[in-house]
């Protein structure tokens, strides 16, 4: 109760609004709102009155300015702020009495329009899109397969390798040409047709299959073999239809690449020094550390990929329609859900942020596909009342943190800012959601096939 109000003041009742909801499409509600005028006067009353009492014009003191002035002065100031509470009240009202789900922001039919008559009632209509009716099926027993993947001293040597090199460093080439995994720096000139396209100018370029101005170019070591500084290099590479530049898309694109620095990478290497720096007294210990990295890492890829096959049992198997556009802001939800869980792959930033880029750019039907799963999730854990304690999500954050060599709160600051936190709060939620249909799921182990094998039937 508000300090101003005695224990005797009565609690003014809600007013009830006319409200009609009509079906506008698959999860999109068109509402109609009539304000009848007696309200819009009420609530002009109270505002005036409450001006009265607190306005200060030239001439007056403080709650005597006459009436007739004080319309004549703030009456559009005044008509506006009625205008504007009784369209937020309204609105909330719908919303809350038909128990509808906005993920979208109202849209208004003739926004410019809606203003307060001279006299009778006021009536507007907006579209807006919603939660989408899902029915889901039975979830228990459903059938997974769990692929029995062992830790081997190849993981690990790989493992040690992949860490030498993260750890090396990069020495100037000067008695050679361009070979594999050569670090170049050049300038790259992109045409059509022969005309220019795209240029970069002291380019990074790692001579392996790779992207070079948004193209992949699987060829690139052969097409640069050999190249000294101030050599130019010219290969033609076919664009994408989904590539960011239109005038490339689907094109052949010649390329012409102009060697200014080679440089190759010296591995680190292991010697007491480097351990030391580490943390470990000897190599055994850093290998078994890595041993346990590995053996972490599998245990997520496997439960993620048993969480993949219960995400496609639900796309198979839950059918509803989405609406008929894509908001904006759910299109950055998906976008932002699709980065988290590049994140906890542990991809390094800059190949996530191409990939995010080619969702954003070309794939509408994956966007489609992302909303879809995402909405069954949602109702998914909203049914089993699944939720995510802080410690949970900071436990995440200093496993993301640690793959970055960042300070887990910094972390969490940063990604409290960019709102990509609560991308990680509904990612953990819909695992923690998935993971209860895996509890009841029939799980079937199987072998993953060596690289050349059949699978196994």
């Amino acid at each position: 109760m508000p300090e101003n109000e005695t224990a005797g003041t009565a609690v003014e009742q809600e007013f009830e609004y006319p409200i009609k909801v009509e079906d506008a499409g698959p999860a999109t509600k068109r509402v109609t709102i009539e304000i009848p005028e007696t309200r819009i006067k009420d609530e002009l009353n109270k505002q005036f009155k409450d001006l009265r009492q607190h306005a200060t014009v030239p001439g007056f003191r403080a709650g005597r300015v006459p009436s007739k002035l004080l319309e004549k002065k703030f009456s559009t100031d005044v008509k506006d702020q009625v205008r504007r509470n009784l369209i937020s009240e309204s609105y909330q009202q719908a919303i809350a009495k038909n128990s509808l789900e906005p993920i979208g922001e109202p849209e208004f039919e003739n926004p410019a329009g809606i203003e307060l008559p001279e006299s009778g009632n006021l009536s507007f209509t907006f579209n807006v899109e919603v939660q989408p009716e899902i029915n889901l099926p039975d979830l228990k027993g459903i059938k997974v397969k769990k692929p029995k993947i062992q830790v081997t001293d190849e993981n690990v040597e790989q493992a040690m390798k992949n860490l030498r090199e993260q750890q090396g460093s990069l020495v100037p080439v000067e008695d050679r040409g361009v070979e594999e995994n050569d670090y170049v720096t050049g300038d790259i000139v992109a045409k059509v047709e022969g005309a220019e396209v795209a240029r970069q100018n002291d380019a990074q370029i790692v001579v392996r299959p790779a992207r070079v101005a948004g193209v992949q170019v699987e060829n690139l070591p052969t097409e640069l073999k050999g190249a000294k500084a101030g050599d130019t290099k010219t290969f033609t590479a076919k664009a994408g239809e989904d590539h960011p530049h239109e005038p490339m898309r689907n094109k052949d694109v010649e390329f012409s690449v102009t060697i200014k620095d080679i440089k190759k990478l010296e591995p680190v290497v292991i010697d007491q020094e480097f351990l030391d720096s580490l943390g470990f007294q000897n190599e055994q210990e850093l290998r078994d550390a890595l041993r346990e990295q590995l053996v972490e890492r599998i245990d997520y890829d496997v439960q993620q990929a048993q969480r993949e096959q219960v995400n496609k049992y639900l796309m198979d198997n839950v059918q509803f329609e989405l609406p008929s556009k894509l908001s904006g802001r759910q299109a950055d939800r998906v976008v932002q859900r699709r980065a988290m869980d590049l994140m906890s792959r542990g991809m390094p930033q800059e190949q996530i942020g191409q990939v995010i880029n080619q969702l954003r750019q070309g794939a509408q039907d994956e966007a489609a596909r992302e909303l879809k799963l995402f909405f069954i999730v949602q109702k998914i854990a909203n049914d089993q009342k699944v939720e995510v304690d802080e410690a949970e999500l900071n436990s995440r954050i200093a496993m993301l943190a640690a793959q970055r060599g960042r300070r887990p709160e910094k972390m969490k600051q940063e990604m409290a800012k960019d709102g990509t936190l609560q991308s990680l709060y509904i990612q953990m939620r819909e695992q923690k959601a998935i993971d209860k249909i895996l509890e009841t799921a029939e799980v079937e182990e199987v072998d993953v096939p060596k690289p050349g094998e059949e699978e196994k039937k």
